[in-house]
């Protein structure tokens, strides 16, 4: 007999995802995994018999309860659930997905909307981390409709605005996991980086690209594919997260200089099918490895002065602004303006 289990389906950032409230999943972690790839349709490349979209960016899952903790007012666990095998990680934070927990606190009641403008503090349980969440809220009620434009995502809706402020190491456990700006792996120069996302950041052109091809082009590029599976495999131990042969992290960055004016031109592997615009601690990762001296994309980067800097990353669908604070002891925080809608609410059914 089919089990109705409580959702709400939203689009965060250029994401979307089912987003639950703890009480209402199983508590045995392997009884809620296989539940969700239940809802998801996994594993099958068109998901067709559920709720995912056939792409990693539409196969995710947002959970949240009421948090404990002082200063805090929600718990998120991200869960990335695969497409095409019987996987269910919590190995990586989604920012993108994130856009849409202030809202959906709210919505469910978690949080007190006040007028004009609301503050949800979120920590997030993947890497132990907070942001803090501005949500339009006139007259108490969650505005989904505004001006801001997303670029991936077709028309404008409300900005959101979102501040990271302790990412450095989240997964990792440092910044720079190894130690040192740059290493060289299968005879690549790759920073290996963990601001918020682990990513390997590689020139485009030491792998014979340019940066700028279409992600269906590159994802075509089987030889491509099999040099970047090789570095991924073995930057993983590099980078303390051990074998991620069946890990959706470290994630893939290609940096390349931009045609369009940006900071910075990306094509991003996550990890094995290349984004089709950037996720949000992806970029912030990108962005503070542009700022560092001597790191691979340094020296590509076109960035202003001063301590506090706007980066603008540009990928596949548009370009992504971040705003990043430098102080005295390096990297201090970085706030984006990201959108969520809501979709569906209802039930699910297994």
């Amino acid at each position: 007999m089919s089990s109705a289990i409580p959702v709400m389906w939203m689009r965060g950032g250029t994401s979307k995802g089912g987003y639950f409230l703890a009480d209402d999943l199983p508590a045995d972690q392997g009884e809620r995994d296989r539940l969700l790839l239940r809802i998801m349709g996994s594993p099958d490349v068109r998901q067709i018999d559920g709720m995912g979209g056939a792409d990693p960016l539409t196969s995710k899952v947002a959970v949240i309860r009421p948090s404990q903790r002082p200063g805090i007012d929600v718990d998120y666990l991200f869960l990335q659930v695969f497409v095409d095998r019987p996987i269910v990680s919590d190995g990586q934070n989604c920012g993108n997905i994130l856009a849409g927990v202030g809202p959906f606190a709210l919505e469910r009641g978690l949080v007190k909307p006040l007028d004009g403008e609301t503050q949800v503090r979120i920590f997030l349980e993947n890497t132990q981390q907070t942001a803090v969440v501005r949500v339009s809220t006139p007259g108490r009620t969650v505005e989904y409709e505004g001006e801001t434009r997303l670029d991936g995502v077709p028309g404008t809706a409300a900005g959101v605005r979102i501040e990271f402020r302790d990412t450095m190491g989240s997964t990792c456990g440092a910044l720079l996991p190894t130690g040192n700006v740059t290493d060289v792996i299968d005879g690549i120069s790759v920073t290996l980086i963990d601001n918020g996302m682990p990513c390997v950041i590689i020139r485009a052109a030491d792998l014979g690209i340019s940066g700028h091809e279409a992600p269906a082009e590159l994802e075509a590029d089987k030889k491509l594919r099999t040099a970047l599976e090789a570095i991924r495999l073995k930057a993983g131990p590099l980078m303390k997260l051990g074998d991620v042969s069946d890990r959706p992290v470290p994630k893939m960055t290609l940096v390349s200089p931009s045609r369009s004016g940006a900071s910075v031109s990306t094509r991003t592997f996550i990890p094995h099918r290349c984004h089709k615009s950037i996720g949000v601690f992806g970029a912030v990762s990108v962005a503070t490895a542009c700022l560092l001296p001597g790191a691979v994309g340094s020296d590509i980067a076109v960035l202003p002065s001063g301590d506090k800097k706007v980066v603008t990353i540009d990928h596949p669908s548009g370009i992504l602004d971040l705003s990043v604070r430098i102080g005295e002891a390096g990297f201090e925080s970085a706030a984006v303006i990201s959108t969520a809608r809501k979709l569906m609410d209802g039930t699910v059914f297994t």
